[in-house]
């Protein structure tokens, strides 16, 4: 019985997303038939008027970026060893998942992998600020980094300073991926996660 995929996109929204955005930066366009001006001002430069038109410390009113709501992140405990685990991401519906007749198609408390019909197509490097440097290392270009609770956890100094997109971890994720310790790096083998857990030594002590 296949799971209809509006089920599924609230776990693959996050990868997919991503992919989409990159696929449509790199995609080629063609010109066919006759055109015209657009008409319509350019949205850009109508956005970029009015930030011109905003108060100089209108920034001041947002309080520090710590405290923004979109800002807040979830904790992980530092990985005390290396290993390599495996975990399946069941995930159980809220609701009544309804056909367009209005027939129950899949029940409330109805229980599936995601991974049995979506593809993670990226790896996830999951890190303290501190490791953000061995987390560089070690990312592909195509990779996420996620960043767990730490001080210096702001991904948009850090995106900055590290020329690459670096998202915050979600407490909704990290409970998703079955994520408990950091460093981790996620990838999908078949229809599970794959989670290896790294010890980095940040005392000298070999283990």
């Amino acid at each position: 019985m296949a799971v209809d995929p509006a089920v599924i996109l609230r776990f693959a929204g996050f990868a997919a997303l991503a992919t989409t955005i990159a696929s449509a930066v790199h995609a080629e366009t063609a010109t066919i038939g006759r055109t015209w001006p657009i008409a319509e001002p350019d949205a850009l430069t109508e956005i970029e008027a009015r930030v011109g038109r905003q108060p100089a410390n209108i920034a001041s009113r947002f309080g520090p970026r710590d405290r923004w709501s979109a800002m807040q992140v979830a904790s992980l405990a530092p990985a005390a060893l290396s290993r390599v685990r495996s975990v399946v991401p069941f995930h159980t519906l809220a609701f009544d998942f309804r056909g367009a007749d209005g027939r129950i198609v899949y029940p409330k408390g109805f229980t599936f992998n995601p991974l049995a019909y979506v593809t993670l197509p990226q790896r996830l490097v999951v890190v303290a600020p501190r490791d953000l440097g061995w987390a560089l290392g070690q990312a592909n270009p195509t990779d996420f980094i996620l960043l767990a609770a730490g001080k210096g956890a702001d991904p948009i100094a850090l995106s900055e300073k590290a020329q690459r997109p670096i998202f915050l971890l979600e407490t909704r994720v990290k409970e998703r991926l079955g994520l408990t310790v950091a460093p981790v790096i996620v990838r999908q083998v078949g229809q599970k996660l794959e989670l290896t857990e790294v010890w980095i030594d940040h005392t000298g002590e070999s283990r």
